[in-house]
């Protein structure tokens, strides 16, 4: 594994206060389960839980001459399964990771790994972007879901993360609706063709009439367009070479409101 570059002083140390919180970070006994898991030397055990983290895990990146050891560290800590049961708990947890690691040019994305993102010159910058789109969605009226992905720490690297995050949000709510597990084409396939019998197993109408009938198909091909146009590209293409504007953004964010908004009204038949 390569090296990554040591966090300064000031930016460790707030990632410290963070994760040693008094009230909402890690106890005394889990910052030092998590600094044996990853073979970090506790110097300091005895003092306050801020300091103490700051204190081992400054020692290992200065010994290391490398942050390797401390983004292990975060990667341990931010794991979600550990977080099962409690999400709220993690996503404000990681918010405010996030917005310390934007400044050494890193994000913990949901399923807890370790991005490189172009680094964030001032707080002030992710946070306006975040505000900014953010409002043009509520001026547009767009689901609530989609605004949950206007968050400071997903915009840091041209809204790359904000429509990953969105279009995989259809993903999970087609899932549930349709009780399937599969992704991508398969799933959409699975939960919304019509098939031999013209009975999907989610339906976006009554079928009554081939009106119906093709807006229902319809609605599938844009959410298949919107996995293969988006999602998949997002997932698979190094994001320095996918660059995603505010108004592409904007724009794929309410098409993502308008799919969540059918999916909240359609209605599960009986194909099992």
């Amino acid at each position: 594994m390569a090296a990554e570059p040591k966090l300064n002083d000031a930016n460790l140390e707030a990632l410290c206060d963070i994760l040693g919180a008094t009230d909402s970070g890690l106890t005394g006994n889990e910052i030092g389960r998590y600094l044996r898991e990853c073979a970090i030397e506790d110097p300091e055990p005895t003092i306050t839980k801020r300091r103490r983290l700051f204190a081992a895990l400054r020692q290992r990146q200065n010994r290391d001459g490398c942050a390797n050891s401390v983004l292990a560290f975060v990667k341990r800590v931010m794991d979600p399964v550990r977080y099962v049961g409690n999400r709220d708990y993690f996503d404000r947890k990681r918010t405010e990771v996030n917005t310390v690691l934007a400044f050494s040019g890193l994000t913990v994305t949901e399923d807890g790994r370790l991005l490189r993102a172009t680094a964030a010159r001032t707080l002030s910058d992710a946070e306006a972007a975040a505000n900014a789109l953010r409002r043009s969605l509520i001026e547009r009226k767009v689901h609530p879901d989609v605004i949950t992905f206007c968050r400071a720490e997903l915009l840091v690297d041209n809204y790359f993360h904000a429509v990953f995050e969105a279009t995989k949000s259809v993903a999970e709510k087609l899932r549930d609706r349709a009780g399937r597990t599969s992704d991508g084409a398969a799933l959409v396939d699975e939960a919304l063709a019509l098939g031999q019998a013209g009975v999907p197993r989610l339906a976006f109408n009554s079928l009554r009439s081939e009106s119906e009938r093709s807006e229902h198909t319809g609605l599938m091909n844009l959410i298949k367009g919107l996995f293969g146009a988006f999602r998949n590209t997002t997932a698979h293409a190094p994001k320095i070479h996918w660059k995603i504007t505010e108004q592409d953004a904007l724009d794929i964010l309410t098409t993502v409101s308008l799919i969540h908004r059918r999916l909240d009204t359609a209605v599960r038949t009986h194909v099992p």
